[in-house]
């Protein structure tokens, strides 16, 4: 690609002539053909969310949050009722249609409406939503919700370089890795060198396409296992963020 170049001869990037800024995230719920996203409410999520994390044979699933493991249910309603007042980050449960129950959070923070940019974090998945369709489509729903409804530029995940089942996640979802912030954050009493990843608007329509592919009726068979992976689903598109 050629570099523009600005009138003292020095490149530039690409003119944005018509860009404005984004609406930033309002709590409204998603609602999909596997699970439900929805604002985060203490009086109707804390119960379900604390039996859903209280399956977890240990406290691993903790390790790389900023918060938990949880002594006990009132603390973990004391820090659900703090989350759910923040605006950003922006907490949304994630409640399975099957059984009406939340089973996970997530949240949408770091919130630049200017730049049409905010990161998805936060996402604490109980057993319940590991490795099941109900996690892909909430991620899908609130990735949609950021591209196609709010028309945001780009969408970041980032975690602790060592976190290597978010690692895989980011990019089994589509993400790019761009790169490793060494030394950014101390939580937890302990340094954390941050990975970056992202998906940018141009990316999209690609990855939603195989994100909605994937998520098809026709890709489960009658016992809900996939008939492909959402990998080999990228692959027959083509590239797709990564």
């Amino acid at each position: 690609m050629s570099a523009r170049l600005n009138a003292h001869g020095q490149p530039v990037g690409h003119p944005l002539p018509d860009w404005t800024a984004r609406p930033a995230p309002a709590r409204v719920t998603l609602d999909g053909r596997f699970c439900r996203v929805e604002p985060l409410d203490v009086d109707r999520h804390a119960d379900d969310l604390y039996a859903a994390y209280a399956l977890a044979a240990d406290g691993r699933d903790w390790t790389y949050l900023t918060v938990g493991p949880f002594d006990g249910p009132a603390a973990h309603r004391a820090y659900l009722a703090k989350t759910a007042r923040t605006d950003d980050p922006l907490h949304y449960a994630v409640v399975d249609l099957r059984s009406g129950r939340a089973v996970g959070t997530l949240a949408l923070m770091r919130q630049d409406p200017a730049n049409g940019v905010v990161e998805v974090g936060s996402v604490a998945f109980s057993p319940l939503l590991k490795r099941t369709a109900v996690s892909t489509e909430a991620q899908f729903l609130l990735m949609s919700y950021v591209f196609d409804e709010l028309g945001h530029r780009r969408y970041e995940w980032k975690c602790d370089t060592l976190n290597a089942p978010s690692r895989t996640a980011a990019l089994r979802l589509g993400f790019t890795f761009e790169g490793v912030f060494r030394q950014a954050v101390v939580y937890k009493g302990r340094n954390r060198d941050t990975a970056w990843y992202s998906v940018i608007d141009a990316e999209w329509p690609q990855v939603g396409k195989a994100l909605r592919e994937w998520l098809a009726p026709d890709n489960f068979d009658a016992d809900g296992r996939q008939r492909r992976s959402l990998s080999a689903v990228r692959a027959s598109g083509g590239p797709a963020g990564s």
